[in-house]
């Protein structure tokens, strides 16, 4: 398996498909959404289906007739399962007012939806949701999977998601996936490194009463090998500090610019406070220290942007994105990879909008989402945890895209490892980070 596989448009899909025999990739399809039901609803013998005129409801009729030829029974009353095959890959925005009751008809069901390539509703090519939306249990699709069905919202109404082989060649795409294959690309302590060219990690925070936000950051940054990690704080969190990481030096806050001088990544803004001093430090280092950086938390209030001397990695949740994009924080969970592409184009950095689909976007490149964890991952501290791996993986050398996709997927990975899957806090996902990485 690659370490980015492809996330079709529609239009990559269309040029996919340019040439081939519709009419046997249309009975490919067809079939396989008659395999997946029959294999997954074993059960269900009374099938709707709901189709419309294009190669999706074509797609749909053909399942319907292998799955009366199967014995079950299509019928317009009291289903036991149903098929959405209305609209397909080709929407753009929301659906007709006819369709959107047929899709409020399907939801309300109360019975497993199987969606053909797509959950009505759903943009193939963004993920956005402009009105009515399927709600699907299983989605089988079409070569590849679908940018709308890893990005949110559509992520959260394609349930199960099953593709089948059309007879189609791979393709290059805009857009890709991260698979756990890109941890292989982070670079190994070897035995003839030391401390130092491991790694040296700097992280800038901790206020008083947030010190609980360096402390995983910078644990994290260690248990994803980093070599040597200081944490630089205000005087009166030292001793605090002190208790809670042994393994990190500590230094006062004004020595930052004299540690970073001997780091080889930042990792800025955990816990760090949006007093006026505090975010004069931030727009210093980030201005001055050519060195890469990962900007999160309170160093991303009021940033804006600049001429960067070095890689900068932004890692904003939708609320902090909203507020650099000066829009509401519902328009960019609405609109994720429009947004963060937008706020990869005007920082000139790589960004990464968190989430269950963590999205990494770069200038002028395509947008890698990554959404290898467990819903555990939504509890405080866990995007500190982030910030460290990445702070970590740049320390290292990576990329900064790559770097920051390698982060998600550990960080993502290693909700699986943890031993605590129910009630799991950022200490977890600390000590779970080797087993990922391993």
């Amino acid at each position: 398996m690659a370490e980015l596989e492809p996330l079709y448009t529609a239009e990559e899909m269309r040029a996919a498909q340019a040439g081939h025999d519709v009419d046997a990739m249309m009975q490919r399809a067809g079939a396989a959404v008659a395999e997946e039901l029959m294999r997954r609803f074993p059960d269900a013998r009374r099938v709707a289906l709901h189709d419309g005129g294009g190669a999706n409801g074509g797609d749909g009729r053909i399942a319907a007739e292998i799955l009366r030829g199967q014995g079950r029974k299509l019928v317009d009353e009291r289903p036991g399962i149903v098929i959405d095959a209305l609209l397909g890959t080709g929407l753009k925005g929301a659906p007709r007012d006819d369709i959107s009751q047929l899709i409020e008809q399907i939801n309300s069901a109360g019975v497993p939806v199987v969606a053909a390539d797509i959950p009505s509703g759903v943009n193939a090519s963004t993920g956005e949701v402009a009105g009515a939306a399927v709600q699907a249990d299983l989605t089988v699709t079409m070569h590849g999977p679908k940018v709308g069905l890893a990005v949110a919202p559509g992520r959260f109404h394609s349930g199960d998601i099953a593709v089948a082989d059309i007879g189609l060649e791979p393709a290059e795409t805009e857009h890709r996936i991260v698979t756990p294959e890109i941890l292989a690309d982070v670079p190994r302590r070897s035995s003839r490194d030391n401390k130092y060219t491991a790694g040296h990690v700097l992280v800038v925070g901790g206020s008083r009463g947030m010190t609980g936000a360096p402390a995983p950051a910078a644990r994290a940054a260690l248990r994803a090998d980093a070599g040597y990690v200081t944490i630089v704080a205000p005087g009166e969190s030292l001793p605090v500090l002190e208790t809670l990481v042994l393994e990190a030096v500590k230094r006062p806050l004004e020595q930052a610019f004299e540690v970073a001088a001997k780091a080889k990544a930042l990792a800025v803004g955990p816990g760090l406070g949006r007093e006026s001093e505090s975010k004069a430090l931030v727009r210093r280092l980030l201005a001055e220290v050519d060195v890469p950086a990962v900007v999160d938390a309170d160093a991303l209030f009021e940033l804006e942007p600049g001429e960067w001397p070095a890689p900068r990695v932004l890692t904003p949740h939708e609320g902090e994105l909203a507020r650099l994009l000066a829009r509401e924080s519902k328009e960019v969970a609405a609109h994720r990879l429009a947004s963060v592409q937008e706020a990869a184009d005007r920082f000139n950095c790589v960004v990464v909008l968190k989430g269950d689909d963590s999205l990494v976007a770069a200038p002028d490149r395509g947008v890698w989402v990554s959404a290898l964890g467990l819903p555990s991952l939504s509890t405080a501290g866990t995007g500190d945890v982030l910030t460290g791996v990445t702070a970590a993986f740049l320390a290292k050398g990576m990329e900064p895209q790559r770097a920051a996709a390698a982060a998600c997927a550990a960080q993502q990975l290693a909700s699986h490892q943890a031993a605590q899957r129910y009630g799991l806090v950022a200490s977890d996902l600390v000590d779970a980070l080797p087993r990922a990485l391993g």
